[in-house]
């Protein structure tokens, strides 16, 4: 299954990317701290959002419209008292089909997987606002990443795609990693 292939073959990625944003959340002391990081999150989704934004349609992931995305970044950092006026420069991986989309759309939508473990982190430096984006689908988590892998499984039947996928969702990572670099420089 393609879910699987890409998860063991962006371990390197992923881990690099969780350190990075890890160290940038333990060093938040405020809700000012906490929305800086946030527009980090708001500026590579937004971006990828725009660059898969042709391939994703309701016919590939029929509960596109309902899942998480850059808004409910952006409505977190305003609820901090935030804004999005500057922003981190944010590049996405080139993409040209929808299986490459939702390749990448498995990173963001994986980040979302691990948001509850992020609200626990930040609880304890005594943030509790500006986190609805972390919490992800509440109980329905599990299922909604049911569904999505289910979709980019479908999508990625053929085994020759699978390499392509891979590179995608490897870019996608590092990627966002470079978004979390330049802001620690």
């Amino acid at each position: 299954m393609l879910h699987q292939n890409i998860k063991e073959n962006t371990k390197e990625a992923h881990q690099t990317l969780e350190g990075v944003v890890v160290r940038q959340l333990k060093s938040v002391r405020s809700n000012a701290d906490y929305a800086d990081v946030l527009k980090n999150f708001y500026a590579y989704f937004n971006t990828v959002e725009k660059a898969i934004a042709p391939f994703i349609t309701s016919e590939v992931l029929p509960d596109y419209a309902e899942r998480r995305n850059s808004s409910h970044i952006k409505a977190d950092i305003e609820e901090l008292r935030g804004t999005t006026d500057t922003l981190p420069e944010a590049v996405a991986p080139q993409v040209n089909n929808a299986l490459e989309a939702l390749s990448a759309l498995y990173v963001l939508e994986g980040s979302i997987m691990g948001g509850p473990y992020i609200v626990q982190m930040l609880n304890k430096y005594g943030i509790t606002q500006g986190t609805s984006f972390f919490s992800g689908y509440g109980e329905d988590t599990g299922k909604m990443w049911g569904v999505f892998t289910a979709v980019l499984n479908k999508y990625g039947e053929d085994p020759a795609t699978h390499e392509r996928a891979v590179a995608v969702a490897n870019e996608t990572f590092s990627r966002f990693g470079d978004v979390f670099a330049a802001a620690t420089v």
